[in-house]
């Protein structure tokens, strides 16, 4: 009985990407590092876990403690009045901008510090030191905020609305970079990159965070770094969000001038063969979790009714350790749980052929060239 050509083909193809998988599996695990388990049976250390995701951050754990809108700050400008009530030939007007030691300069009173008090605040003191000096006896003082020094902060990458901001002085910080340009966007990542040449001039905040695992000494892992990009003493310092976020650090005071950049996170994917429909890679759903029956669907579904058998091999992150899980698709519809596990970036799904799947196969090749069609 002949079969026709075309039949062949789709099923040729097919099987050769189950010989591919089974050939990828068989050299994977022929070393002594590979473990093969039942999904059910899956140790801990081998289980995977949520895919990290930057839109659920907490990031109002990274922010720094800013300043209140009349409270006076480094670089604001200041219109102070003094008024000793009697005549206006007595008044004095002057229009000063608060020094880098958080100061200004005033005629018959010298350096007044003033920075971080509100505007009432700073009148009090101001006409306290007029009648220390007997220059009033009882002035009348007006502070008012005349220019707050303003950043220009410049934010890029993967944020809703990147283009340049001005933020005021004393609330310039990460948080509020991002909080200006809309948020994230869904492509952020979790690294952020700050770029600005002053850096290495400036005392920031220890980008340092508790690492979960731990390491061997002290158990704290580097949640950012600086390093010099160019020659003209520009510097980058790299933040993980994910970090930052669990010590609740991160809050790095950004100049004028700084230029902040979230990173696209990297499309991360799994690979499903086998008897399946569409056979492919396919991305990892963002800060979803994705187990075994989903990908299956995400693949068409199975292409034989009677497919059971499931492999998935695993990597270890930052290991050439690989495991064997052995799932079934009868199990993972009826049991759930670990027979239904959570798949990780990087997996590999193969629906086995198996000898029930074979005859299956068999038959419907021939109800193929009989009739032209499958029962």
């Amino acid at each position: 009985m002949d079969v026709c050509p075309q039949t062949i083909r789709p099923i040729t193809q097919r099987c050769l990407g189950v010989v591919c998988v089974l050939v990828f599996a068989s050299c994977a695990f022929s070393g002594c590092a590979t473990n093969r388990v039942a999904a059910a049976k899956l140790p801990a250390e081998w289980e995977a876990e949520l895919p990290e995701n930057a839109q659920t951050l907490a990031l109002a754990k990274v922010a720094s403690p800013t300043i209140q809108s009349d409270m006076i700050g480094r670089g604001d400008v200041l219109e102070i009045n003094i008024s000793a009530g009697l005549s206006t030939e007595d008044d004095l007007s002057r229009v000063v901008r608060v020094s880098d030691a958080g100061t200004v300069f005033l005629s018959d009173l010298g350096h007044v510090p003033l920075e971080g008090m509100e505007l009432e605040t700073a009148e009090a003191t101001i006409g306290s030191l007029c009648m220390e000096h007997g220059l009033y006896r009882s002035p009348q003082v007006t502070v008012t905020m005349k220019q707050p020094k303003m950043n220009s902060i410049t934010v890029i990458g993967a944020v809703m609305e990147p283009k340049t901001y001005r933020l005021r002085s004393g609330s310039s910080d990460l948080l509020s970079a991002l909080v200006a340009a809309g948020g994230l966007a869904e492509n952020a990542g979790i690294m952020v990159e700050i770029r600005h040449q002053g850096f290495h001039n400036q005392a920031s905040v220890p980008l340092m965070t508790t690492s979960s695992e731990g390491t061997a000494d002290t158990g704290i892992v580097q949640a950012g770094y600086e390093e010099q990009l160019e020659s003209n003493g520009a510097r980058s310092l790299r933040i993980n969000l994910i970090a930052a976020t669990k010590n609740g650090q991160g809050g790095q005071h950004l100049p004028d001038g700084t230029i902040v950049m979230v990173e696209p996170r990297d499309p991360e994917a799994i690979s499903v063969f086998g008897l399946v429909s569409k056979p492919n890679e396919y991305e990892y759903p963002v800060g979803k979790e994705l187990r075994l029956l989903d990908a299956i669907a995400l693949a068409g579904g199975i292409g034989n009714p009677v497919a059971n058998k499931v492999y998935i091999v695993r990597k270890k992150p930052d290991s050439e350790d690989t495991i064997l899980i052995q799932a079934s698709i009868r199990k993972a519809k009826n049991n759930r749980g670990m027979d239904n596990p959570r798949l990780a970036p990087g997996d590999v799904v193969s629906v086995e052929q198996t000898p029930l799947t074979a005859v299956f196969e068999g038959l419907r090749l021939i109800g193929f060239g009989v009739n032209g069609r499958a029962f």
